[in-house]
């Protein structure tokens, strides 16, 4: 069994900030795999469901960013799950829009919810980190991840959440370096097609032949128009 549990705050007036891009991942992957309906439980909501034959239990903690340890942890103690088996997605502004990257333990680099669950369960947990980019202003990163996501931005974000939902075995698997190569290839901008070679067109001016006819009294040939 996996632990997949995306990062966010609560509530209508947050659910389209680029903070909330894990809530915003759980539920895309809930729906492509068909989990079961939303339940309040463990301090938040959760869903579950098999991918690939592999049991997953979503969860989307209901405690805000800075106390999403608490609803980690009492859903890993419940199910006996360890830190190996527990996926954490969420918001990275130093890596830019529509990107990916994962791996397993490290930091928090400054994100308060990852603080939160190092402090309950520890660091040695599989995380999916989804750029959002960072602002022109350090003093505005704050507002920056409050806010939500730009019109121009539906695009590619919705390009990668489908990434991140068809290239999810390959995570549960351990396989990050499997997950971010197939996600870079979902994401990937088309390639532009080479212009078909144009035929060089005739000369419409281009003169046909005068015919020559043989004058019957000389032998010779005569032209005729």
């Amino acid at each position: 069994m996996r632990l997949l549990v995306g990062l966010g705050n609560p509530g209508a007036e947050y659910a389209f900030n680029r903070h909330n891009i894990g809530f915003l991942a759980v539920d895309a992957i809930a729906e492509r795999y068909r989990f079961s309906p939303w339940r309040a439980r463990f301090q938040g909501v959760v869903a579950e469901g098999f991918v690939n034959g592999m049991k997953v239990l979503a969860l989307k903690p209901g405690t805000y960013m800075n106390l999403s340890g608490q609803a980690v942890g009492e859903a890993m103690r419940f199910f006996k799950i360890q830190p190996e088996d527990v996926i954490v997605v969420y918001d990275e502004i130093e890596i830019l829009p529509g990107k990916v990257k994962a791996k397993k333990g490290g930091g928090s680099a400054g994100h308060n919810g990852i603080k939160s669950i190092d402090a309950h369960i520890g660091s040695e947990y599989w995380r999916v980190r989804l750029g959002v980019g960072r602002p022109d202003s350090k003093d505005g990163v704050s507002d920056h991840v409050l806010q939500n996501f730009a019109k121009g931005d539906v695009l590619w974000l919705g390009k990668l959440l489908d990434a991140v939902g068809e290239a999810l075995p390959w995570m549960l698997a351990g396989k990050d370096g499997k997950f971010t190569s197939q996600v870079a290839l979902l994401t990937q901008p088309p390639r532009e097609k080479n212009p078909e070679k144009k035929t060089p067109e005739e000369n419409p001016e281009k003169k046909t032949p005068e015919k020559k006819s043989a004058d019957p009294t000389s032998g010779e040939p005569t032209e005729t128009k």
